[in-house]
């Protein structure tokens, strides 16, 4: 079957312009919900700067990739007391949440948002907190900045620790 316009024969499974859109962007979509991963947790060690996951395996940041912590399901606990090396923290990725540990055992939790531009921070190293997009840092323990373009601290968010677990509070 053909599909005659202006004098001319196009077969009729040749697409439009519209279709080839719909397609694309199905596509698209697709690729963008498979891309969508949950990375295993991982600690910091800020003595090191290394990072490790429970397992023992490689972390993202030591294959050179980005060193975050995703969290437990929503309403569990967020992490455990003692995967979080006193001076530093892990950033949990899906809660939007970095937790941290100071020297006397204190735990401490800010939002993940950077306060210049609204980026996530990735990384908790050397004690701050960090953001790849403009090279902000703050503070671990307090979430003040300590060096970048943002000028105000992280958001502190309340949590709470029982036992070796911390939760939101």
């Amino acid at each position: 079957m053909a599909i005659e316009s202006s004098g001319s024969s196009v077969p009729a499974s040749f697409l439009d312009r519209r279709d080839v859109l719909k397609a694309c962007g199905g596509l698209a979509v697709g690729a963008a919900v498979t891309g969508c991963v949950i990375q295993q947790p991982t600690t910091v060690d800020p003595s090191s700067n290394a990072t490790q996951s429970p397992s023992g395996e490689p972390s993202p940041a030591q294959t050179g990739g980005e060193q975050t912590s995703p969290t437990s399901p929503t309403g569990g606990a967020l992490a455990a007391v003692s995967d979080i090396p006193k001076g530093g923290g892990v950033v949990l990725g899906q809660e939007n949440l970095v937790i941290s540990l100071d020297e006397t055992g204190k735990v401490t939790a800010f939002s993940a948002t950077c306060t210049h531009q609204g980026c996530a921070v990735n990384s908790v190293s050397n004690g701050t907190i960090n953001c790849p997009c403009h090279g902000s840092k703050f503070d671990c323990v307090t979430g003040k900045p300590v060096s970048g373009p943002a000028t105000r601290p992280l958001s502190p968010v309340k949590v709470e620790q029982r036992g070796d677990s911390i939760y939101r509070s």
